[in-house]
């Protein structure tokens, strides 16, 4: 199976497609539809991560143009009153609806999809990454345990909502380095 992963388009409609997936995901996830005070980054994707600047979503394709995971990344702007002395727009970003269509789950593409995100929140600038997540999702907090981050908070309501985050690890590679060595042969 050929994947391509890309930023999102201001192509209205790529945006519409997006939308439609986002939709169909949360219906599944959920069990909802719409709700306004929930889902307005969906309704204005380029409002929420296309415009801004340290802002992105991204999309992979199959070959055939289908939607099967996306990823949105974007400067923290929620007012938990807990995390006040924590988190800044000007310095963390948040994670933003990571969906993988069922049928291609546990083969790396979550994880793919969350490194190039977190790769763009790194050369954008922050120091951190904030989510939340719900004990409701099959493998949500070990998903992301894997991926570095801790629990911040357990906020034990009735969606089960934990908060987390993670502290960006600046790597710097030599682009001129010639000499590869890898842990597993490919």
């Amino acid at each position: 199976m050929n994947v391509t992963i890309k930023e999102l388009s201001k192509d209205s409609n790529e945006i519409k497609c997006v939308q439609e997936f986002l939709f169909n995901m949360i219906k599944s996830e959920f069990g909802y539809d719409y709700v306004p005070e929930w889902h307005q980054d969906v309704m204005n994707l380029e409002e929420y991560y296309i415009s801004p600047e340290k802002n992105n979503f991204f999309v992979a394709y199959l070959d055939d143009g289908e939607i099967i995971a996306t990823i949105g990344i974007r400067a923290y702007d929620k007012d938990f009153p807990e995390f006040r002395h924590l988190y800044s727009k000007d310095t963390t970003s948040s994670i933003w609806r990571l969906f993988v269509d069922r049928r291609c789950r546990r083969c790396g593409l979550a994880s793919k999809m969350f490194s190039i995100a977190e790769n763009f929140a790194n050369e954008a600038g922050y120091d951190d990454i904030y989510l939340h997540t719900h004990k409701t999702l099959d493998g949500a907090i070990e998903f992301w345990t894997k991926m570095g981050f801790v629990v911040a908070m357990d906020s034990n309501d009735e969606l089960e909502t934990v908060h987390m985050d993670k502290k960006i690890q600046e790597l710097e590679i030599n682009p001129l380095a010639n000499d590869f060595r890898y842990a597993v042969k490919l």
